[in-house]
């Protein structure tokens, strides 16, 4: 190491001179932290029940997709099961014969389906669908905000271990300004300050659902 005291008071040390080195270091570090972050276990209980929230919610709409298809083809099938039980009672009475109102049960079975298939569909898009929405929202905000905590908490741990070690390196005649944003723990909290804005829009979305459930 080379330098005029003199003329560079002011010293950046860096483990390497090579910086694209130095950036793929940094993104190890990160994302090793990350995995760190991502194993405490406030994190992984919120994580689970953000899924199972994300399950629920993809399982109603699912039911949803599949009787909208049920009243289609319901509807389809009616049409023409009106025609034929008319026609079928009509043709056993002109024959004399014992009147033929089979047809009339099965029509009067698929229309009661078809109504209460209906009905399903109304409960799932004006209760149920937005109530797992706002849950699903409610769980992935705690989420993030949870993660953010656990990196936020990654970081002070690792700029403490830091600040020990160049407590350590220097003698009681110096000052070391030290910019910590800049390295791992700037790099874990911007990305928990990300997910804490991320967060708070996923609560305040749930906030606007949650009101037009009049909850």
């Amino acid at each position: 190491m080379s330098f005029d005291i003199a003329r560079t008071p002011t010293l950046h040390a860096v483990a390497t001179g090579d910086e694209q080195q130095l950036v793929e270091n940094l993104q190890e570090r990160v994302e090793a932290a990350l995995l760190q972050a991502v194993e405490v276990p406030a994190v992984v209980e919120a994580t689970e029940a953000q899924l199972r929230a994300e399950q629920r919610f993809l399982s109603l709409q699912k039911a949803e997709r599949a009787l909208n298809q049920f009243a289609k083809n319901a509807g389809e099938r009616l049409v023409a099961m009106r025609e034929a039980a008319l026609d079928a009672v009509i043709e056993s009475a002109a024959r004399d014969d014992k009147l033929e109102f089979k047809g009339l049960a099965e029509l009067a079975s698929l229309e009661s389906r078809s109504r209460q298939a209906t009905r399903a569909i109304g409960r799932l898009v004006e209760r149920l669908l937005p109530l797992a929405l706002w849950t699903r929202l409610r769980e992935e905000s705690h989420a993030a905000i949870t993660l953010a905590q656990a990196l936020e908490a990654v970081a002070q741990e690792r700029a403490e271990r830091v600040l020990d070690q160049l407590r350590e390196a220097v003698g009681e005649e110096m000052i070391l300004p030290v910019d910590l944003s800049k390295g791992v723990a700037g790099a874990l909290l911007a990305r928990a300050e990300d997910l804490k804005q991320r967060g708070l829009q996923l609560s305040s979305n749930a906030d606007s659902i949650e009101k037009s459930l009049g909850r």
